[in-house]
């Protein structure tokens, strides 16, 4: 198993950070414990992180406020990649932000938060699901990403929350680097995507690794033959469910969140995890 992968220009190891947790209950204001917050991002790096997964609409700008005030000036190749497409209103609902014009703004709010001249990548977050959302064409918002691009704001484009023949539209129209979408071993639907990512040479970031509090995501832990194979092979539940992903596909990367350095530890260790055979093979059983 490769312990690193590309998302365009910069290679980085497959277990990175994902920020969503930094900020307080809902991903609505400041963290519980500020300082914490900061020794969790420094630990992340003095461990060889060297991916971190952000957007400005966590907390609004609490997740970007806390990277450059714990890493900048950042250390020479470490990928910061954001997320656009969205923005939040003061009581905390998600609201759409799909036009090209606030994409736009979506990338220089980042790169104004963060501190940064270019973002390694930036993530096109489609909200169609939404009621009431009226879509706003795919290749208007690729085309501006894809000037951002030629701007020097964002190194790479990538796209997520979307099916497999969006994400090969925009690969044939901008060439993606990266694709978040939602899989797990117990909510493997999106498999043809990942494949497809392999395939390409994309990098595939699955959000809900490990299920969520949604009734149509069981959450991985809660399972009988996770807690098994985690018992066995002296690793937490969650690890168990991390280690699957990586041994998925060399392209996965993960980007756990948490505001815990002891959590924090565990999961970065899923690195150095390789599942048996027949461990993959009691799991596979079992999701199927």
């Amino acid at each position: 198993m490769t312990s690193t992968y590309v998302i365009g220009d910069y290679s980085v190891h497959r277990v990175g950070y994902g920020a969503m947790q930094l900020p307080g209950p809902g991903v609505m204001g400041p963290p519980r414990d500020h300082d914490e917050a900061l020794r969790v991002l420094r630990r992340a790096i003095e461990l060889g992180v060297d991916h971190i997964d952000t957007a400005d609409f966590y907390g609004p700008y609490v997740s970007n406020d806390l990277i450059r005030e714990a890493l900048a000036p950042y250390p020479e190749g470490l990928a910061l990649v954001s997320k656009v497409g969205a923005f939040r209103d003061d009581a905390g609902n998600w609201l759409p932000g799909q036009t090209p014009a606030q994409l736009r703004q979506g990338v220089e709010d980042n790169l104004k938060r963060l501190d940064v001249e270019r973002l390694a990548a930036v993530n096109l977050r489609r909200m169609d699901e939404h009621e009431g959302v009226e879509a706003v064409p795919l290749e208007d918002q690729l085309a501006e990403m894809a000037a951002l691009r030629e701007e020097g704001k964002i190194a790479g484009i990538g796209i997520s929350t979307v099916p497999l023949e969006m994400v090969r539209q925009a690969h044939e129209s901008v060439g993606l680097v990266t694709v978040q979408n939602a899989f797990s071993l117990l909510s493997q639907d999106d498999r043809p995507t990942l494949e497809y990512c392999r395939e390409q040479g994309i990098s595939y970031a699955p959000y809900f690794p490990l299920g969520s509090a949604f009734e149509h995501m069981p959450k991985v832990v809660d399972d009988v033959t996770v807690q098994a194979v985690a018992e066995r092979t002296g690793h937490t539940p969650s690890q168990v469910g991390l280690a699957w992903l990586l041994a998925q596909a060399d392209n996965v990367l993960l980007i756990p969140g948490t505001s815990s350095i002891a959590h924090l530890e565990e999961n970065l260790a899923v690195g150095d995890i390789e599942l048996s055979a027949e461990d993959l093979a009691e799991l596979d059983k079992a999701a199927s």
